[in-house]
């Protein structure tokens, strides 16, 4: 069981990938290739199997070197070869090296004066210039080129574990799925901090707050989502919702880890993150004719919003306020600001009132994109389901009208729809969404051969797309959260929520790492929901279990428990802990 301790934890050097400075948050790995052939007359093609960030060595054989050598990096292949000219932001770069009988040689990508400059993320110098590749062609080799001979040299965080995660479901694309998502975590920690991709290199506050959901899913240890927040607390960026995104990421590594000490020393930073000097007479939050030119983003890139309509009071900046607000009311209750909290509270109820008033449509049963248009988006109800904001009788019938949608918006807004549809009853519209046939789905991207998550769902949606995104990879923590269904209930995991949510599959299994240690968790579906939950010391649990029909009560070891129905599930009574097999008859 592997544990990390927050005391241990030391977060002097977090800053150093931001300032191009070695620091302990990545490190290289050394990688041998899966497979290398000879696709021409002195040229092979050696495949890494995955993409990632970084660079090569060669060591040449003790005699027979004389000319240079020219070496080709690539993301994607063409014809058998690797892609000179790819798409978009789709990496090839290439260059010549001479090289010395038996000496070793790190060899190096140009520098891309795209992303290695400011305001980009400077990575440690004794790294060397790194760019993602899976493929090398190495042309002017003397004599065959042998699998000892070259290493990929790939960057990564030092902290990682690859096996501190799992998940395995009865759906194999699923877990292919999740495997493409939770390795795309790993390989976009090159920079020692979360960026936005290879073609700019810049940190996004969207961006670091779906990476750091899916980072937690698959190490515990806080100090790169940390080092993220710092340096966009120092080069904040520009869509009126980015900011909010702040509070969330401070919430979220407040429930991750239960460190009040870091949150106050950011706490009166977090109050520049709420809009306020945006906010009206009624409560809401205005977006002047610059701001819904440039400002207002609702999703990206523009042609996935649904047709939404931009007025001067926007639906989806406001619903992000409003749990900006609900959030800094519970993080000043945490470092005990009650006066704060309470003006945040009380703040966040009259917005919402307003809120309900001005822009929910009670004859439909949908949220207006704004005041002033009587658009429905799917953007304008999925972010107010997903925060909890839709009046409690009217949720139902939102999350069947979002299901019906279909993915009618970009892999960022993708984040916030799934989270509605699982906490709202369409778990299987959300599994069947990630798995969907088609274009816009994660199962297109592992069929056209992705290794990390793209920006988009297809290079038609974004043709400048890079193919090395990680706001991409929402899977990652979805699946964890809500189908092995793991989750905090308090601060630093002391306890915790177990809560599958099944769709159509009939079997799950699965680990991730926390705080306090390793939590795993099995279930199984047949006519009975049988679950099986491994807690870490110091963590008790509360469960609940999917209401089968026909269902009459609960069993824990075989013998019977307390537990009461609450809607589509069976609630127990008292928290667990240790590990445990409960079943549900």
């Amino acid at each position: 069981m592997r544990k990390w301790s927050l005391s241990a934890v030391v977060f002097g050097a977090m800053l150093g990938a931001a300032t191009g400075q070695d620091t302990a948050s990545n490190h290289l790995v050394e990688q041998a290739p899966v497979a290398i052939g000879k696709i021409a007359p002195g040229v092979f093609l050696v495949d890494f199997g995955r993409v990632a960030f970084g660079n090569i060595s060669l060591t040449p054989a003790n005699a027979g070197v004389s000319e240079p050598i020219t070496v080709r990096f690539g993301e994607a292949l063409k014809d058998g070869r690797v892609d000179t000219h790819p798409p978009g932001s789709v990496r090839f770069a290439e260059v010549k090296v001479a090289l010395k009988a038996g000496e070793a040689l790190i060899v190096t990508p140009p520098v891309d004066a795209r992303n290695t400059k400011a305001p980009a993320v400077l990575t440690p110098a004794s790294l060397g210039v790194l760019m993602p590749f899976r493929w090398v062609e190495v042309e002017g080799w003397p004599g065959e080129l042998r699998a000892d001979q070259i290493r990929r040299r790939a960057a990564f965080d030092s902290t990682w574990v690859d096996d501190a995660a799992a998940f395995h479901s009865s759906d194999p694309m699923l877990d292919k799925v999740w495997d493409l998502c939770h390795y795309s975590i790993k390989a976009t920690t090159f920079a020692g901090v979360f960026v936005d991709g290879d073609r700019e290199r810049l940190a996004y506050e969207a961006d670091a707050y779906l990476t750091q959901l899916s980072y937690y899913a698959g190490d515990a240890d806080p100090r790169m989502t940390r080092a993220t927040f710092d340096r966009l607390m120092k080069f904040p960026t520009w869509p009126s919702e980015w900011a909010p995104h702040m509070v969330f990421m401070a919430y979220a590594d407040w429930m991750q880890t239960g460190d009040t000490a870091w949150l106050a020393a950011h706490y009166e930073g977090l109050k520049t993150k709420l809009l306020d000097d945006r906010v009206g007479p009624d409560g809401l939050v205005m977006s002047t004719p610059a701001l819904i030119k440039h400002g207002d983003i609702v999703d990206w890139p523009e042609h996935e919003r649904d047709g939404y309509v931009f007025t001067n009071v926007n639906t989806v900046v406001n619903a992000f306020h409003l749990r900006a607000l609900e959030e800094m009311s519970q993080l000043a209750e945490a470092v005990g600001k009650k006066q704060e909290a309470a003006k945040f509270s009380e703040q966040e109820r009259t917005a919402q009132a307003t809120f309900q008033a001005k822009l929910f449509d009670p004859a439909r049963g949908l949220y207006r994109d704004g005041v002033g248009t009587d658009h429905a988006s799917l953007h304008a109800n999925l972010f107010p389901l997903a925060f909890g904001l839709v009046p409690t009788d009217q949720r139902p019938k939102l999350a069947q009208w979002l299901a019906g949608r279909g993915m009618a918006g970009s892999v960022y807004a993708a984040q916030y729809l799934l989270e509605a549809l699982f906490e709202n009853g369409e778990d299987a519209a959300a599994l069947a969404l990630m798995t969907a046939p088609g274009d816009r789905s994660w199962r297109h991207m592992v069929e056209s051969g992705a290794t990390i998550t793209w920006e988009a769902w297809d290079q038609k949606y974004k043709p400048n797309q890079d193919w090395n995104h990680a706001w991409g990879a929402a899977p990652a923590n979805l699946l964890p959260r809500f189908v092995l269904g793991a989750q905090p209930l308090t601060a630093g995991w002391g306890r915790a929520l177990i809560q599958p949510h099944p769709g159509t599959l009939t079997s799950v299994e699965g680990r991730m790492p926390t705080p306090r240690g390793e939590l795993s968790v099995g279930w199984k579906r047949d006519k009975n929901f049988t679950l099986t939950l491994t807690l870490p010391a110091g963590m008790t649990a509360k469960v609940e279990l999917p209401a089968l029909e026909g269902s009459s009560g609960v069993w824990v070891g075989g013998a019977p428990v307390k537990a009461h129905r609450e809607g589509q599930w069976w609630t127990l009574e008292n928290d667990l802990s240790g590990t445990i097999t409960i079943q549900e008859r």
